[in-house]
């Protein structure tokens, strides 16, 4: 029997290979082509969106195969739509006045990295956004989401090909260890890398020393001030913690109610199917949820609030769509209050918008560096307050966290891969798309004259003159003669 990594490792090289090959080629396409062909991809991921979800869902245990189809969904056609005039190929950009050009030039071969968590959706939005870059792609999937991760890159790959694109510009890994995805990331072709997923995987891609893209954990606060909807902010928050049994890393992981309207707010949680358990309760998920070091229990990871209350061994009511555990610290002594991928929710009250932002401070910092807050409000002031003051780029109002991060019910770019920024350790705060996939070359002609004072013969030069340098070289000659 051979080495499971050794061959890892070779399909790793042949892939990026055989990419390497394809991008040459597609780096030569014309606007036309590029988007014919990701508009066939596209349609191809929305019409299997379905399928996938199903398969994804059995393959890994984790999640709503109803839900993860409509983040195929997402990362197919609605991803397809918002980037679809976005100009890749020859002159993208012409300032007249400044005689300034700029050309699209792709990157070349990418690596993607991908979770376990939207092991699907995430294949769908890498390719089309590198297709439309021009680019080759290579995905490194999660062990655990081998087999959906392939069928989805497949599905994109003979969708490209039918539609005029070579063969091997977008393929998948089938023999996964950790030295193949590390042979894929520091090969030779690979030009850039988009990694999807843990934060041990984040700082892998980081330290090959290649341009990464990391993205990695968020511990998203939900602000719930006086001034707002109550009705609507209940029914959101159970039903963005609940989607995907909170698989997206955007989900909600605690609510902080402003403390004139936390009663009634956790009674109509309550009513939308939200459970908040005791104290006895929140000790059992403590223990369940988490590994001594603070790692999230692999096995409760994308599960529903049934699975986990069988799993503790506590009843809750049949129809509950979360379990709500009252929260007063942030920290190391208190898992419940790190990010928590799976249908359990931390509440803290807090009296007045000020209080509430401390609170969320200190929640992002523990663990959600630069990567999302959503905030239910009407106030105006307290909005725009949170909107300058938190250290995450993307503050969501009066929406799911989940798909408004994502893109599916805001107005930013739809992605899987959302950016964390310098706060978070990443290069950038933005959603990642085709924009961050492909390179700019300025064309430049002069619009000002070069001072006088550089230009040769000036008489302004501030190097030696003349006579200077005959001194010079007669210095260096009677020094020479007299070494001898």
């Amino acid at each position: 029997m051979m080495d499971k990594d050794l061959l890892s490792i070779q399909e790793a090289r042949d892939l990026a290979a055989q990419a390497y090959e394809a991008q040459l080629i597609w780096g030569k396409a014309s606007q036309e082509q590029v988007d014919r062909v990701c508009a066939a991809m596209a349609e191809a991921g929305y019409q299997a969106s379905d399928r996938l979800g199903r398969m994804a869902c059995e393959e890994t245990g984790y999640g709503v195969a109803a839900h993860k189809k409509l983040k195929n969904e997402l990362a197919s056609r609605i991803l397809w739509e918002s980037i679809c005039d976005v100009k890749t190929v020859g002159v993208i950009r012409h300032d007249p006045e400044k005689r300034l050009y700029e050309i699209a030039w792709p990157m070349g071969v990418v690596a993607a990295l991908t979770p376990s968590t939207n092991p699907t959706s995430t294949v769908f939005a890498k390719a089309i956004s590198a297709v439309k870059a021009r680019d080759a792609i290579v995905f490194a999937p999660h062990p655990s989401a081998v087999n959906s991760s392939n069928e989805a890159a497949r599905t994109l790959q003979q969708a490209a090909e039918n539609a005029g694109a070579p063969a091997g510009l977008i393929s998948c890994m089938r023999t996964i260890s950790l030295g193949g995805t590390q042979e894929l990331m520091r090969h030779k072709r690979v030009r850039v890398i988009l990694a999807t997923g843990g934060e041990g995987m984040v700082k892998a891609a980081h330290s090959v020393g290649k341009p990464a893209y990391g993205v990695g954990p968020g511990n998203v606060p939900a602000y719930v001030d006086r001034s707002a909807d109550l009705e609507k902010a209940a029914r959101y928050i159970v039903s963005s913690k609940s989607f995907d049994y909170s698989l997206i890393c955007a989900s909600e992981q605690s609510v902080v109610a402003d403390r004139p309207i936390a009663a009634q707010l956790a009674q109509l949680m309550q009513v939308n199917g939200a459970y908040f358990a005791d104290e006895k309760t929140a000790d059992i998920l403590r223990n369940i949820l988490f590994n001594p070091d603070g790692t999230m229990n692999v096995a409760t990871v994308g599960k529903s609030p049934q699975f986990l209350a069988q799993l503790g061994g506590f009843e809750i009511p049949a129809d509950t769509r979360i379990i709500v555990v009252r929260l007063n610290r942030v920290g190391p002594e208190e898992p419940l209050s790190r990010e928590k991928l799976t249908t359990v929710l931390g509440w803290y009250e807090e009296d007045g918008w000020e209080k509430g932002c401390e609170r969320c401070i200190e929640l992002i910092l523990f663990g959600g560096r630069g990567h999302s807050l959503v905030l239910h409000a009407t106030d105006q002031d307290v909005i725009m307050q949170f909107g300058l003051e938190k250290p995450v780029f993307r503050i969501l109002v009066n929406t799911m966290s989940t798909l408004g991060a994502v893109g599916m019910t805001t107005g930013v770019m739809p992605s899987l891969t959302l950016g964390a920024g310098g706060e978070g350790g990443s290069v950038t705060g933005d959603n990642v798309t085709v924009h961050h996939l492909f390179n700019i070359k300025r064309l430049a002609y002069e619009i000002t004259p070069p001072p006088e004072a550089a230009m040769v013969g000036s008489g302004k030069s501030s190097g030696p003159t003349q006579q200077e340098l005959e001194s010079i070289v007669r210095q260096v000659m009677l020094e020479a003669l007299a070494k001898k």
